[in-house]
């Protein structure tokens, strides 16, 4: 039975050689054409979470134990 042993392809340069290029060398599109993400998305608002609007801050105020006076 011929088990031959199988490994993976490893990279060996270095990383700091020259001629490798970093994330300090690379170009970045900042024209007014350039689309990036949004500030926040769709789900991570009241709404994304099921929550309704409108809170009921009021409500917890007014219930709050009376140690936290």
């Amino acid at each position: 039975m011929d088990s031959a042993l199988v490994l993976p392809l490893v990279n060996t340069e270095d990383p700091g050689a020259q001629g490798a290029r970093g994330d300090d060398d690379r170009t970045v599109d900042l024209s007014d054409d350039f689309v990036g993400l949004p500030e926040q998305t769709a789900d991570d608002t009241d709404r994304g979470w099921g929550e309704r609007s409108g809170g009921n801050d009021d409500w917890l105020l007014a219930e709050r134990p009376p140690h936290w006076d």
